[in-house]
C-alpha cells in the first residue's frame, strides 16, 4: 500500500525501530526489495535518487515504482532521493512520490535554507513528506569524494534549520559516507541523539551500507529512522552474475537478472531485519 513519508516514519518511530530506504534503479531492484519486504512483513522506502537519471529515467522508473507500492502488501513510500533541482522534484511530485528529499548541502546555509523552504511548501500540496541535508558526508551520493571532506552537521544549528524549514526528516552528517567503504567507519552516535533530542525530528542516515550491525542499532536508539542502503545491495547483485557467469555457460540475460535479483532481496532483507530489530 502507498503510504507518505511521514506515515512510514511514524510507524518507526511508534515502534522505534527505523525503516529501510532503498535506491532502485530498476525494476530487478523493486522487486528484490518489495519481495524482502513483503517476507518478513515491514514497511519500506524504494527511492530513486537524481543521479540515476541516467541510468533510469525518472519519467520510467516513477510509474513503476508508483504502481508496485500501490500492489504491495506492506505500507511502502516512493521517494526522490537526493534532489538537487526543485524542478526535478516537481516531476516526482506530479508522478505521484510520496517522499521527497531536496539536497542542498553544498549550498551556503541561507541558499540551503531557502531552497528547502520552496521544496517543502511544493511537497505539501501533494500530501507528501519533505527529508533535507544538513552538513556533508565524506563522499557524495555515487560515491564520489567530497572536495571539502566531511562537515558534522552543528546541532544548535539543526534546530533552527528544522524550525524554519518546517521539514518533516533531517538526514545529519555524523561519520557515514556514500558508496563502499574502505575501512570501517567511526560515528558519531552521540551527536545523533543530541541533535534528535534537540529538533524532536526523524533523523535520517545516508551511506548506510556497509555500517555494523551494532552501529544500527545504537543510532536507532539514537534517533535514526530512516536507513539509506543501496551499494552492498547492488554489489550482492553483481556478485551473484559473475559467480553464475563463472559456473555456467549462460545464454539469457533474463536468467542473469533472476540471479540478481534473488541475491540482492536476500541482502535487503539481511538490512531489514537489523533495522527493525527483527
Amino acid at each position: 500500500m502507498l503510504v507518505n513519508l511521514v506515515e512510514i516514519l511514524k510507524l518507526a518511530e511508534e515502534k522505534k525501530c527505523a525503516v529501510g530506504a532503498f535506491n532502485t534503479p530498476n525494476l530487478e531492484c523493486v522487486n528484490a526489495v518489495l519481495a524482502a519486504a513483503e517476507k518478513l512483513n515491514v514497511p519500506v522506502i524504494i527511492s530513486h535518487a537524481e543521479l540515476h537519471e541516467e541510468v533510469s529515467p525518472l519519467a520510467k522508473i516513477g510509474p513503476v515504482m508508483v504502481q508496485a507500492a500501490k500492489n504491495a502488501t506492506v505500507p511502502v513510500c516512493v521517494h526522490l532521493d537526493h534532489c538537487e533541482t526543485l524542478s526535478y522534484m516537481q516531476q516526482a511530485l506530479d508522478i505521484g512520490f510520496t517522499g521527497v528529499m531536496y539536497d542542498g548541502s553544498t549550498l551556503p546555509y541561507e541558499e540551503n535554507l531557502e531552497n528547502t523552504k520552496k521544496a517543502v511548501a511544493m511537497a505539501k500540496a501533494y500530501n507528501c513528506g519533505v527529508e533535507a541535508e544538513l552538513g556533508a558526508l565524506a563522499s557524495r551520493e555515487g560515491g564520489a569524494a567530497n572536495a571539502s571532506g566531511p562537515v558534522y552537521t552543528d546541532p544548535d544549528e539543526a534546530v533552527e534549520f528544522c524550525r524554519e524549514t518546517g521539514i518533516d526528516a533531517l538526514a545529519p552528517s555524523f561519520g557515514t559516507a556514500h558508496g563502499i567503504y574502505k575501512s570501517k567507519p567511526v560515528l558519531d552516535l552521540d551527536r545523533v541523539k543530541v541533535i534528535s533530542e534537540k529538533t524532536g525530528l526523524p533523523l535520517v542516515m545516508h551511506g548506510g551500507s556497509g555500517v555494523s550491525p551494532e552501529d544500527y542499532r545504537t543510532g536507532i536508539k539514537n534517533g535514526l529512522r530512516k536507513i539509506n542502503y543501496y551499494s552492498y545491495m547492488s554489489k550482492a547483485g553483481t556478485q551473484a552474475v559473475k559467480e553464475l557467469l563463472a559456473k555456467e555457460d549462460v545464454t539469457f540475460f533474463h536468467d542473469l537478472a533472476l540471479a540478481a535479483e534473488k541475491a540482492m532481496s536476500a541482502d535487503a532483507e539481511k538490512a531489514m531485519r537489523v533495522f527493525a530489530g527483527l
